[in-house]
């Protein structure tokens, strides 16, 4: 089935009507194997940013096996013809296995256990075997296409010591475990600088002077101005994207009662942007190499900008002090552009695409908080919110948000004109 315009418009219509009622348990092999690939990824303890990576490869893959079957829409990478009558939770099941059985071999056995009763649902026969058939396919082709794609590739740091250079900062003095993030070959756009940002403010500015006096107050550990909301947005959102949105994708599908063709669709256009904006940002990050909140603070009497005023004492709420699980602290990485607005903006405008309308009231869990939801009435007003966060959490300037969720935004946007189109 096609999710054309009108099905779109059903679909937004059917997911607002439903908000205010529990969501009945449901899932089908695309939003089961989303759950088992997640947890297998994050048991590894990646960062979000190289996670991210890996979650696109499975969906992507997942997509492909489906839509061969399915059909209706441009497939992501090329794949073989497969009979409409093939089983299409088969091959969702073995694209996803095969796929994330490579990238983590530590959970093999767990992985087969799933994958085994997964199959064993499935009736035998010849539908059976076609969509195993066609699983193998797609994820031999997606693991084919990102074999060199630059994962793990070598990088050496830029360490600066002059205002406005990035350094380590503390309390941990530590350095980004995956940098070549920004080095890896975009699943969608055709290079990552293409989407260069304008950049953090001159530190002379009067702009720049208005930002660092907001987080300074805003985002400090002992913050008088922060409310107890704010406080609990900053930390709710310090999440993996695939813990937030995963369950996010999974909830909207259940209300809406979307077929495993169109959760294919939904799971490989959310993920496959989110990995872009990942890329496109640390892209962004390192040629920017921007100093963070806590290091401009501690360190003000050197910026020239005389609204401005060191305090060598300065903590952020994230802060390992916090006593939060896993602990907080300023990221390892430079500020400019932020990386969780980056991933969130391509996201959250990818499933405003999908669904054809902002308007979706919804929940999001954090594992942070995982009885205590928070409620938005749009896309776009999760989106506001995580952009506020990192500025209530001390790590970011404001300018480095606002520009991660434009180039989060420029993915979304080069995906719907180039991506996952329908076809005749």
């Amino acid at each position: 089935m096609h999710l054309t315009r009108c099905r779109r418009v059903v679909v937004a219509v059917a997911v607002v009507a439903a908000i205010g009622s529990p969501a009945a348990a449901r899932g089908d092999a695309v939003t089961d194997w989303n759950i088992y690939a997640n947890a297998a990824i994050l048991s590894t303890g990646p960062t979000a940013h190289a996670a991210v990576l890996s979650t696109a490869m499975v969906q992507g893959a997942v997509y492909d096996a489906v839509n061969a079957i399915a059909g209706g829409y441009q497939p992501y990478l090329p794949t073989p013809a497969a009979d409409p009558t093939f089983s299409q939770a088969a091959a969702a099941a073995t694209a996803a296995f095969r796929v994330v059985a490579v990238l983590v071999p530590s959970q093999a056995t767990v992985l087969q256990m799933r994958y085994d009763a997964s199959l064993a649902a499935i009736p035998d026969g010849p539908a059976k075997d076609g969509g195993i058939a066609v699983g193998e396919a797609a994820a031999a082709r997606m693991l084919a296409a990102r074999a060199n794609d630059g994962r793990n590739g070598p990088f050496t740091f830029v360490l600066g010591t002059a205002p406005g250079e990035w350094r380590k900062s503390p309390p941990f003095f530590l350095l980004d475990p995956t940098p070549w993030v920004g080095n890896v070959t975009p699943f969608l756009l055709p290079n990552a600088a293409m989407l260069r940002s304008d950049g953090p403010n001159a530190l002379t500015s009067d702009a720049y002077a208005e930002e660092f006096n907001e987080v300074k107050s805003l985002g400090s550990l002992t913050s008088a101005t922060r409310t107890p909301d704010q406080t609990m947005a900053a930390i709710f959102w310090q999440a993996q994207p695939a813990a937030l949105y995963g369950g996010l994708m999974r909830s909207l599908s259940a209300r809406v009662g979307l077929s495993t063709a169109e959760n294919a669709r939904l799971f490989a256009m959310v993920s496959l942007a989110g990995a872009d904006g990942a890329i496109a940002c640390w892209n962004d990050k390192y040629y920017w190499n921007f100093w963070r909140p806590i290091d401009a603070i501690h360190e003000a009497a050197g910026d020239d900008n005389p609204a401005t005023e060191a305090d060598p004492g300065w903590k952020p709420l994230f802060d390992p002090s916090t006593l939060t699980v896993p602990a907080l602290s300023t990221p390892a990485f430079p500020d400019h552009p932020s990386g969780h607005s980056c991933v969130s903006s391509a996201t959250l405008n990818a499933m405003q695409e999908f669904f054809g309308t902002d308007k979706i009231a919804f929940d999001i869990v954090s594992p942070r908080f995982p009885t205590q939801p928070r409620h938005f009435k749009r896309f776009s007003d999760a989106l506001k919110e995580v952009i506020d966060a990192r500025v209530w959490g001390g790590i970011h300037f404001r300018t480095a948000d606002t520009q991660g969720a434009v180039i989060g935004k420029k993915v979304a946007k080069w995906e719907r004109k180039h991506y996952f189109q329908p076809v005749e």
